[in-house]
């Protein structure tokens, strides 16, 4: 389906909140039976993350001159003030049969599971010096990238906004994590082909959410993904 078509499919629902279906579309399934993790979403989502990806302006990279993980906040605030740290709301809300650590009023967990949507796979967490790096939380639009695309234009409380906001964090297998980097769809994407839908549907509600741009070749990746989820 091209872009314009899913345009006349859509119409006023274009303004139907995107970010809220986009991150209902990263709950975690139940298993299959083969422990593998599914996703849920559907070809009606991946209609509105197209229009939604029309609406974003397409242009170049700015220089990452200036860039640091200190523009966008200390890392992990408590942003909405549950007493609990950014990475542990995210660990809480990804992972299934998790504990937390006594005497943390419930806040750092410190045993689960997780489906890990990156590779397909199901990962054992538990919270240690040696240990945690196991499970790393994504940030699905990483905060380079979101610089080097109108971020550097966003005040300093919006770029905290966007580093903590759960719509645009995910738990994820740890080395994954770190051979994704900076990289935006053009130059990465999920093992998982199965989730690239999911994905890359999460990184267009998170760039129209905060007023970002696209390269043109990450235009066209996530644009030629969403007409085959359809």
């Amino acid at each position: 389906m091209t872009a314009a078509a899913a345009l006349l499919l859509v119409g006023p629902l274009a303004g139907c909140d995107i970010a809220a279906r986009a991150l209902g579309g990263f709950e975690a399934a139940p298993s299959t039976g083969a422990d593998q993790p599914t996703v849920s979403g559907s070809g009606s989502e991946a209609v509105l993350a197209l229009v939604q990806l029309e609406s974003i302006p397409v242009k170049g990279r700015a220089p990452k001159t200036g860039y640091t993980r200190d523009e966008f906040g200390p890392a992990w605030a408590d942003t909405d003030h549950n007493g609990c740290d950014t990475r542990n709301d995210i660990l809480a809300r990804d992972l299934t049969g998790e504990t937390f650590k006594p005497g943390t009023n419930s806040c750092v967990v410190a045993t689960g599971t997780l489906a890990d949507k990156y590779t397909g796979t199901m990962i054992n967490f538990v919270h240690g010096q040696d240990t945690s790096a196991k499970v790393q939380i994504d940030h699905v639009v990483p905060l380079s990238d979101a610089w080097q695309k109108g971020a550097q234009q966003l005040s300093e409380e919006r770029r905290k906004e966007l580093a903590n906001d759960p719509l645009n964090l995910m738990a994820a297998d740890g080395p994954t994590n770190a051979a994704k980097g900076d990289s935006d769809a053009a130059t990465w994407l999920p093992p998982n082909k199965a989730f690239r839908c999911a994905y890359v549907e999460r990184q267009t509600a998170v760039k129209v959410k905060y007023g970002l741009w696209v390269s043109p070749p990450e235009h066209d990746v996530i644009a030629g993904i969403l007409d085959g989820c359809m």
